[in-house]
């Protein structure tokens, strides 16, 4: 959890005065849907392809001519209007290791059969804006995770690298859909009172002031311990995960993908800047104990589309759809022909993103992928462009900042990418 190096006191304080001001309550909803979801399944149908690539599912029409979405997603079909689909996102790789930290992060992650497989090299875009944004209000949480960061595949990189402990995410660890939602680390242990907490808390100052200047990772521990203190203190933040009496929690579905998107409308609004529902798993290679395309398909992708459609619906309906950016996305897709177990198999050179957001031109599927989904035709996106328009969408200084790492090196968190241009005005 210790982090070595990140941004000096006077970079960090450039770093957040060059954000745009217009930019600065703005807020991002990340959909993470780890393990790859088919990209034939959900956002690039190939209706006329050959059986072994098309699939047994379907397409189904969206409110904008000419755009299809797979057959199990009618309820973002019906919102395409508010929406944009990105097509043609790229990376050539199949490693979920390597594809993990691509996405989370915009560079290539290590090998899975390498010795630092587990090694985040480069912060994620959630610490990226908790490190340079912070919270949109005093006394939340900047980057969340609900309902937890645990499962799918090779899942490993959502966390702040070098940038230091205090840019991870405060992760719930717990399922918003279950009777017993409670999230951990809000409450006082019994035999702790508020003066003891007081009292560590001094403490713990006085030791920081000592020796500070002798190790950059003490700043660490002290920030863990005041977010701690923070959270354990704050009204705010506790009703923000109350949701037992709100009143839309049947429209999002009762299931954890719609609570927990729940969760992200409520932590948004009460002012946290960056959350990520982290939905899995999405490995259907069709191979025990791994579950067929169709199976895995009909299991994940109707409640993913009522959490996402829900939400967008809920965001428009509060005002709030200018400032929040729903993204949803995979590591990559799946191979475009089936295999022999009726699954797919790891694909990287095509794959789609999902966007939402008011501010940004919505109701277009950009670039195109061959007819069998197979490579890019026009308008190949880098993880790195991803990346680069949700900072652009937080008005993050995604051309000219950087951050130092461990050995003291600037390292910029944007080398080759850009803005999406079909989407941001």
């Amino acid at each position: 959890m210790l982090g070595l190096g990140g941004l000096t006191l006077p970079e960090y304080l450039q770093a957040r005065a060059q954000a745009n001001e217009s930019s600065r309550d703005t807020a991002v909803i990340l959909f993470w849907l780890s393990g790859g979801p088919g990209h034939m399944e959900t956002w690039d149908p190939k209706p006329n392809a050959p059986d072994l690539y098309r699939g047994t599912l379907g397409a189904t029409r969206t409110s904008v001519p000419g755009i299809q979405f797979g057959e199990l997603m009618p309820l973002q079909a019906r919102l395409m209007q508010h929406l944009s689909v990105v097509r043609t996102v790229r990376h050539g790789s199949g490693d979920h290791t390597k594809a993990n930290h691509w996405m989370l992060t915009g560079f290539e992650g290590p090998a899975f059969n390498a010795r630092d497989f587990m090694n985040q090299k480069r912060p994620s875009l959630g610490s990226v804006s908790s490190r340079l944004r912070g919270a949109n209000q005093p006394g939340m949480p900047p980057y969340v995770a609900v309902p937890h960061l645990r499962g799918g595949t090779d899942n490993f990189f959502h966390y702040s690298a070098y940038l230091g402990g205090g840019a991870n995410p405060f992760n719930v660890e717990s399922d918003p859909n279950l009777p017993t939602f409670r999230v951990r680390n809000l409450h006082l242990a019994p035999e702790l009172t508020f003066d003891r907490l007081e009292d560590r808390r001094g403490l713990l100052q006085t030791m920081n002031d000592v020796r500070r200047f002798h190790d950059r990772r003490t700043s660490d521990v002290g920030e863990h311990y005041n977010h701690a203190f923070d959270l354990m203190t704050s009204r705010d933040v506790a009703n923000a995960f109350d949701i037992t009496r709100e009143p839309t929690r049947d429209r999002y579905g009762r299931h954890t993908f719609g609570q927990s998107a729940l969760v992200a409308r409520r932590l948004i609004e009460a002012g946290v800047t960056f959350v990520t529902c982290n939905c899995v798993p999405w490995d259907h290679h069709g191979t025990p104990p791994q579950l067929e395309t169709e199976v895995g398909a009909r299991m994940l992708i109707p409640p993913l589309d009522r959490a996402i459609a829900s939400l967008v619906e809920d965001l428009m309906q509060r005002g709030l759809y200018e400032r929040v950016l729903v993204v949803a996305m995979g590591e990559f897709g799946r191979t475009p022909r089936m295999n022999a177990n009726a699954g797919r198999d790891h694909w990287g050179h095509t794959f789609s993103v999902l966007f939402g957001n008011a501010r940004m031109r919505m109701g277009q599927a950009i670039g195109r992928s061959s007819p069998r989904g197979e490579h890019v035709v026009d308008r190949p996106f880098s993880p790195q462009d991803v990346a680069a328009t949700v900072y652009h969408h937080l008005g993050i200084d995604w051309e000219s900042a950087s951050f130092r790492d461990g050995l003291n090196r600037p390292l910029a968190f944007i080398e080759h990418g850009e803005p999406i241009r079909e989407l941001v005005r």
